[in-house]
């Protein structure tokens, strides 16, 4: 994997924009691989397609790129608010790849969220433009990526460095379960892994994630018995390997 953009192929061209994408656009075609199936060659959809920028022709899966320069932030700007949600509730409702790159058109960051991460909660509705706008009315949304579990941001490269391969694929299948489960089982294990994550250290204890019992309470008015489904969705997580059971009501993250 080459870090450095090919800047050759922008000759030309005028726009700051333009030449963002194409270069980012030809990286990540020549750079780039499926972190589901490990295949070396992504393959471009045609121009203007609205759902995704890049598929795998061996496993079929689709792939969307937002890419800026300057350093990962938490924000990250998208399209319109309605379509988003749209795509997020569909069926072909594709990956994010997400990149940074530097003032010198090297990669910083090259991670990837897995479609199954997103859900309305990381979408964020902007204000709809004023009526002097030229699309007077129309209303933008950002991706909060602050939102998403770790084991949710699959790095392949992260601060320049480049992430084994075999690491990025076994990463990426370990939530790969998720999309086998309904809507309200999803939204459980993710809660649980939001919890997780809000706890700013490696090792936790049921008590600690006991102590988001209202919050859980608020997001599932109709479950009467949270601490049972909380210990319940952490053995789905000590299953899968997303988390480890220490004994005694001790737990430790699995970092990605």
């Amino acid at each position: 994997m080459n870090l450095s953009f090919d800047t050759q192929i922008a000759k030309g061209y005028q726009s700051n924009s333009q030449i963002a994408r194409l270069l980012t656009e030809h990286w990540v075609l020549n750079n780039s691989y499926c972190p589901s199936c490990g295949d070396n060659q992504l393959v471009e959809f045609e121009n203007n397609r609205p759902v995704a920028d890049f598929y795998c022709k061996q496993c079929r899966e689709e792939f969307e790129l937002k890419s800026k320069s300057g350093k990962l932030t938490n924000t990250i700007s998208d399209g319109a608010y309605n379509t988003m949600i749209e795509r997020i509730n569909s069926d072909n409702n594709p990956n994010f790849f997400f990149l940074t790159y530097t003032k010198q058109w090297q990669v910083d960051n090259f991670m990837i969220v897995p479609k199954q991460f997103f859900t309305p909660e990381i979408i964020i509705k902007r204000n709809p433009l004023k009526d002097t706008a030229k699309r007077a009315g129309w209303t933008g949304c950002n991706i909060d990526i602050s939102k998403v579990a770790d084991s949710g941001k699959v790095f392949l490269v992260k601060e320049s460095k480049i992430i084994q391969q075999e690491i990025v694929r076994e990463t990426y299948q370990k939530t790969l379960f998720l999309r086998d489960k309904s809507k309200e089982a999803k939204g459980w294990i993710l809660d649980i892994l939001d919890c997780v994550q809000q706890i700013k250290k490696e090792s936790f204890t049921l008590d600690e994630i006991y102590k988001f019992e209202e919050q859980l309470k608020s997001k599932h008015p109709e479950n009467r018995f949270i601490k049972d489904k909380i210990r319940q969705q952490l053995q789905v997580l000590r299953d899968k390997g997303l988390i480890d059971f220490m004994g005694r009501g001790n737990y430790k993250k699995i970092i990605p």
